[in-house]
């Protein structure tokens, strides 16, 4: 059964500025002689790791709302230098933007049930070519 995590991406308002920013970090990792794979590094290390990876998504938060996703590829655990525990998740590069889905601020992750997960944005016909609060607003409405 898929899971998902959900997580604020704190400081990035659009996903295109998380396709910048995570290009540029792997750009980085890249020049620095290091594989170029994109992590999130977190201090809780999820309990139901095998329901994460059978297709699960971290689903990022920005300005209040879930915007987007990336599909979960790993969970890897590792000590950091000062030995405390740490969780890497290894992240697929292709960020999906989602439909808007409202969300309350809160610390660290939480699991996302699949059934709860907002549906991706598909980008074909008009619907698609609307700013995500527009479509939303539609949505809501009813008339989408």
């Amino acid at each position: 059964m898929t899971l998902h995590l959900i997580k604020l991406c704190v400081g990035v308002e659009e996903p295109d500025e998380l396709v910048k920013w995570q290009a540029m970090r792997r750009q980085q990792k890249r020049e620095a002689g290091l594989p170029d794979d994109i992590v999130h590094i977190t201090r809780m290390v999820p309990k139901r790791a095998g329901e994460l990876l059978d297709g699960g998504s971290l689903y990022w938060v920005m300005k209040g709302s879930i915007r987007c996703r990336q599909r979960l590829l790993d969970i890897e655990t590792f000590t950091d230098d000062e030995g405390i525990r740490r969780c890497r998740l290894v992240l697929d590069p292709e960020i999906v933007q989602t439909e808007l889905r409202a969300r309350r601020p809160f610390q660290g992750w939480r699991y996302l049930k699949a059934e709860d997960a907002p549906e991706d944005v598909s980008g074909e016909g008009a619907a698609g070519d609307m700013p995500p609060e527009m479509r939303a607003e539609l949505r809501a409405l009813g008339l989408l």
